[in-house]
């Protein structure tokens, strides 16, 4: 028998997607019994004495994201995204010394990033250790951020793009079948494809809720948003024939302040949640942020989305927008004090029943492709020379990859 591999996954929760991420792909090999042993590691443990930010305020970098989003307070977040892109410059070099040693004391066969910015000093570190063994970035976004977010014009990462306009980013910055896959979506956790044995009615009982009205999933990420409440007390003054299930994540303020109030509309009110594909399946249309976690979401349970993009809406996420408008997958505002007229054109004329059919056309199967080619990286590194290119090794998989999918 053949030794298992070890990958290692890098991941950091700023914000809830790159973590999810890290867990579907972990979680869909060990179903398919893959001889891998996946190795999650978040990567500010590895970087925390480099933290500036943390050395200032006490606080990690990846929660102070998380404390702009749960306030809303992302106005001129495409400013601070360049002083830590600055500042990533600037500790180059520590850096990747920081992590070559890891890499040194800790070996793997592949090396996988599922977060963005870092990924030039991940790469650089890793081959620098294993210049024979791949490094894969699998983009998390709907498309990039140029420049240094995602993609780094380096043939040593190959890049995993979950949308047209992601991969003809990657081409643009010179990736190619060499280092180029393109997959059908985002990935997202396995149960969001597992066959569902309960009705949508029986779901929205089990919540307390009315079997036939129809129902908004209000959802802002694993952390949710004060935004939450706004959308809420306008949909409830405007008496629409609605009822919503509201998930506020790890605000537990949010959460409490909500249930305090007596409310007209009919609601349920929940916390952090593992349940997320469960709720969908009981709701007919999803109100949140343009986050590619909750979108990818939506769209594999079939939901259209109702959202907002303004001067406060994170710059990675805008063109998530535009995207949603194009497919035609939903509706995008300027801003939520617009949601009730919005909502009520949904639930007054054909539009939502439209949008849906457009949703339920997509096809994402990222999550059971991203393996199958994982796996062709792996077996290429086993039988071709040791000091074959790794581009020439990751033109041959991405080509058989895209032939299986042919």
């Amino acid at each position: 028998m053949s030794p298992r591999k070890k990958i290692h996954v890098l991941f950091h929760d700023a914000g809830g997607g790159h973590r999810n991420a890290a867990l579907a792909l972990k979680a869909v090999c060990e179903q398919q019994s893959r001889p891998w042993d996946v190795n999650l590691v978040q990567f500010q443990d590895l970087t925390d004495h480099l933290d500036v930010l943390r050395r200032l305020t006490g606080i990690r970098i990846q929660e102070q994201y998380n404390i702009l989003l749960r306030n809303g307070w992302t106005w001129g977040s495409r400013y601070l995204l360049r002083v830590l892109q600055l500042t990533i410059k600037i500790f180059h070099k520590p850096m990747v010394n920081l992590l070559a040693r890891h890499w040194r004391g800790n070996p793997a066969d592949l090396l996988i990033s599922v977060i963005p910015h870092f990924n030039k000093e991940i790469a650089e570190s890793w081959v620098s250790v294993y210049p024979n063994r791949p490094f894969v970035t699998v983009i998390t976004d709907i498309a990039d951020f140029p420049p240094r977010f995602w993609i780094e014009p380096i043939p040593e990462q190959i890049v995993v793009a979950g949308s047209e306009r992601a991969a003809e980013q990657a081409r643009s910055f010179g990736k190619s079948e060499a280092n180029l896959f393109a997959s059908s979506g985002m990935i997202l956790r396995p149960e969001f494809y597992t066959e569902q044995t309960e009705s949508l009615a029986a779901i929205r009982k089990d919540l307390g809720l009315d079997p036939v009205l129809p129902t908004a999933i209000v959802l802002f990420g694993g952390y949710g948003s004060n935004a939450i409440y706004e959308i809420v007390e306008r949909l409830d003054i405007a008496k629409l024939p609605l009822q919503m299930i509201l998930v506020c994540g790890k605000n537990e303020k949010l959460a409490a302040r909500l249930r305090a109030r007596n409310w007209q509309l009919p609601l349920h009110i929940l916390g952090f949640t593992r349940e997320v594909n469960r709720l969908m399946r009981a709701s007919d249309f999803l109100i949140g942020k343009p986050g590619p976690g909750s979108i990818a979401e939506a769209m594999i349970s079939g939901l259209p989305v109702l959202v907002e993009c303004n001067s406060s809406t994170l710059p990675q996420e805008r063109y998530n927008t535009e995207w949603i408008t194009e497919k035609e997958l939903g509706v995008v505002i300027r801003s939520f004090k617009k949601v009730v007229p919005a909502v009520r054109e949904l639930l007054s004329s054909g539009r939502l029943r439209a949008l849906q059919k457009n949703v339920r056309a997509l096809r994402n199967r990222a999550v059971f492709e991203i393996p199958d080619f994982l796996s062709k990286l792996l077996d290429e590194n086993d039988v071709e020379p040791a000091d074959q290119p790794l581009a020439e090794k990751a033109r041959v998989c991405a080509r058989g990859a895209a032939n299986a999918e042919s």
